[in-house]
Order: C-alpha cells, then structure tokens, then sequence
C-alpha cells in the first residue's frame, strides 16, 4: 500500500467519523496529528538524544526524559503549532467575530416583529402578502444575522402563527420561512463567503461584489414563486381582511417603514457599501456593523446586560468552533497532501476526461450530498480545498466556483432527511405542523435553487457584472 492510498484511506475515515456523529474539529485534528505522526516519521531525527543516552548509560530518569522528548520530536507537532497560529493570524477571518456579534445583537433588538407587520402592511393588496411580507423579512433579518437557525427560529414564533391564523395553507407557508431563513449564507455580507474566500485565497471583497446579484435573484426567484403560486392558488393564501391588516394611512405606512424596515436596511447597506466601495475592509466594516447593531439595539430600548451578555457568549463559541475548523482543517490538509493524496485525486479526476460542465456537475452533486449530514462551515472547510486545485485544469475560476457553492449550499438546510431548517420550525411550530408537511413545503424552493444554479452558469455575467464594474476585469 503507497501513502497515496493511506492518505484516500484517511479521507474514507474521516467520512465515517463525521456520518457516526464524532465533532468534525477534533476529528480533523486528531486524523491531521495521527496521520501525520507517521507521514513525517523520522527515526534518526526523533530517538537521537534517546539513542545518545542509552549508549553512555544514562539513568532511568535520563533515559524516560529522552524518550518522551523524542516521541514528541515528530514535524507533526511543529506543523499543528504552526497551522494554529496562521489561522489566528488570518486578517481575513477576523471579520467573522464582528459579523457574528452584529447578527446576534440585531436578533436581540425586537425588531422583526415590527419590521414583519410593517411589511405586511405595505403588501397588503399583493397575492401572498402574508408570505411576501415573511419572505422579505427572512430575507432582511438573515442577511443582517447570517444565522439560518436564528432566523427560522424567529420567525417561526413570529409569522407562521399569523399565517396559519389567516388560514394559510401549512406547506406554504411553512416552505417560505424555510426558504427565506437560509438566504443570509448567500446575500452579503455572508460568513460564509469570508470563509470561502479565506479557504480559497480569493479577495473577500469580490466575493461579496459576485455574490450580490445572484443572492437577489435567487431571492427574486422565491418571490415570484409565492406570489404566482398564491395567485393561481387562492384558497392557499388567502388575501387578509381589514381586520387582519388595520387602517392605515400612506403617512402612518411611510412612518412604520422609516421606523423598522429602514435602520436595518441602512445598516445592512452602511456595512455592505463601505467594503464594496473601498471605504473599508471586511474587517473595518464588520467593527461599524458591529457598533451599528449596537446602537440599533440600544434605539429599540432592547440593549440589556444580559442580552449584551448573551451576545458575546455565542459570538465566542460560534467564533471558536471556526477556528479550530481551521486548523483542523488545514492540519489535515496538509498532511493529505504530504502523502500524495491530493494529487491521486487530481490525477483520478483529470484521467476520466469530463468537459467542465460535466466537472461543475459532478462537484455539485458531491456537494449537494454532503449538505444532509454537514453543516455549511465543515463543507467549505474541509472538502473545497480538495476541489480548488483541480480547476485551472477544467479553466474554471473559483470565484465562479464559489457561488455555485453557495447557492447549492442553499439546499443544505432544505433536503430530506438533514433539513436543519425543517427541525428548527418545527421545534417552534404548534403540535399539528408535520414535519412531514414542512418538507414538503421546501421541496419547490429546492427546485427553484437548481434553477438559479442553471441561470447563473447560461449567463456567467450576473456573477462578474458587478466586480468587473467596481475594480476592473481580473486577469
């Protein structure tokens, strides 16, 4: 058996860790040092001093001193010192804590269920209102949080309760929320984009200005679906009555709008509009973010000690649990591609003679399937680096990868069995909500990501319009 073969064998394992339910990090790890323990092996190097002892007839003190320090002498131990302090170092990755702690104050800022109304209000005469005015918000909320589980949660409590109150039909209204809640992955300013960068080595700030409009075409695309779908099936949303909605005015209309659906929107425009502007990186931008959901909190009378308290405790864990994704990550990377197995698998791949379209399929279904039992953060982390390489070989630019990757990632909170979106409603949904019935409502969305995967690769130009606008056609 070669190392090449050792190291697909460490890939199968890893596989099974994960499907068998083991923590991906310290799987990664653990795989990246025991692996590597071996692969950087050097007898001569390790047990010299141990060897040097034993020859001058060291004592048992000596000699168990030397022969601990020369099991600890292994290269492997230096790379996972070293893999630890490049991801700390990464300056790329330090806007991950302020977006995470900018979404988690603005969860805590009791403003979705004015800015759910409100919407619902100004939508009143749309088919759907109800489910555009639930979309639109999951749309906004996730893109200010980019926490899927937190905003399916919110508005699970918030806009399901009033739909199915005004006799909206489960699936329905259960698929928007669904659909809505996992945008924020992909509408800028994403977590997931910096990740995806950070892994791959593109700028961040074209990964924001490519994703941009595909993100709302996609939320587009949902929109048009609810509001056609309500339209040729009226007894599925039924259009509200002046009790449900109220008398409004266009200025008391004006004043809600001002009032909820503006702040957050200008924040999320301040933030996404000074890094794709050049006003500031990533990082600078997510420390205004941050500072902004602080102030939109304290302007909401919602900033308490205990939910500041809240905020940074799960910025913390969430923020750690990236990190040391990272360095698992890049441990076992490298010692995947020290023995060989990058390039068996490229030589593997290269060898079956796909066209690049059959390539970007092949990939997308991989990805698609690893979306049932992964979380989004363990994909990009752990499996792009392994396809990355292989795209100057199909003439495929990885930021065009990337947002493939992204939307397709859309489907990993959406398919059965693994659609954490489903169980995150459910856990808030009344006892008659099936959850049978939630997959159901997701699986149009699922269609309508596929074909926005399919738009974006006929017309390549919603992806590079933007970036080739703002700072120049890259070569």
């Amino acid at each position: 058996m070669t190392d090449a073969h050792i190291a697909v064998g460490m890939l199968l394992i890893l596989i099974l860790t994960i499907f068998l339910g083991f923590p991906v990090a310290f799987t990664l790890m653990a795989l990246g040092v025991g692996f590597g323990y071996y692969a950087y092996y050097d007898a001569g190097r390790m047990w010299r001093g141990y060897d040097r002892a034993l020859e001058s007839g060291g004592d048992a003190a000596t000699l168990a001193q030397t022969w601990i320090g020369g099991f600890f002498n292994n290269r492997i131990f230096d790379l996972f010192v070293n893999q630890t302090y490049s991801v700390i170092q990464n300056d790329v990755l330090t806007a991950i804590p302020l977006f995470l702690f900018m979404g988690y104050i603005v969860e805590r800022a009791n403003i979705v269920d004015r800015l759910f109304s409100t919407l619902f209000s100004v939508t009143r005469r749309v088919p759907g209102s109800m489910a555009v005015a639930a979309l639109v918000t999951c749309t906004l909320f996730a893109t200010a949080t980019g926490i899927v589980g937190a905003v399916v949660t919110l508005m699970g409590l918030l806009a399901l309760p009033a739909m199915l109150k005004a006799k909206y039909d489960v699936r329905y209204a259960t698929g928007v929320i669904c659909a809505g809640g996992t945008l924020g992955i992909l509408i800028p300013p994403s977590i997931l984009l910096i990740v995806y960068a950070a892994t791959s080595g593109i700028s961040v700030v074209r990964m924001y200005a490519a994703a941009l409009l595909p993100g709302l075409a996609l939320a587009g695309f949902y929109l048009i679906y609810v509001v056609v779908r309500a339209i040729l099936q009226p007894q599925l949303a039924p259009r509200p009555t002046k009790e449900d909605v109220g008398e409004h005015t266009p200025v008391q209309l004006a004043w809600m709008m001002l009032t909820s659906f503006a702040p957050l929107a200008f924040l999320i425009l301040a933030v996404l509009g000074a890094i794709l502007f050049g006003l500031a990186t990533p990082s600078e931008a997510a420390a205004i973010g941050a500072l902004g959901g602080l102030a939109l909190a304290a302007a909401y009378r919602a900033l308490t000690w205990q939910r500041l308290k809240e905020s940074v405790y799960l910025t913390a864990r969430t923020t750690a649990m990236v990190c040391w994704l990272f360095v698992g990550s890049a441990t076992f990377a490298s010692v995947f591609a020290y023995l060989g197995g990058q390039q068996f698998i490229s030589d593997f791949v290269t060898g079956l003679d796909m066209s690049p379209l059959m390539f970007l399929i092949l990939a997308q279904i991989i990805i698609f399937i690893l979306g049932w039992p992964l979380e989004w953060t363990e994909i990009i982390v752990i499996f792009i680096p392994i396809f990355i390489p292989l795209l100057p070989h199909f003439g495929i630019d990885p930021l065009f990868f990337g947002i493939l990757v992204a939307i397709n990632l859309q489907t990993a909170f959406l398919s059965p069995p693994m659609a954490m979106s489903a169980y995150y409603l459910k856990g808030v949904s009344p006892p008659h909500v099936k959850l049978t019935d939630i997959f159901r409502g997701m699986m149009p969305y699922m269609l309508i990501v596929i074909l926005c995967m399919v738009v974006i690769y006929l017309f390549p130009s919603i992806v590079y319009m933007l970036p080739n606008l703002l700072y120049g056609v890259q070569r």
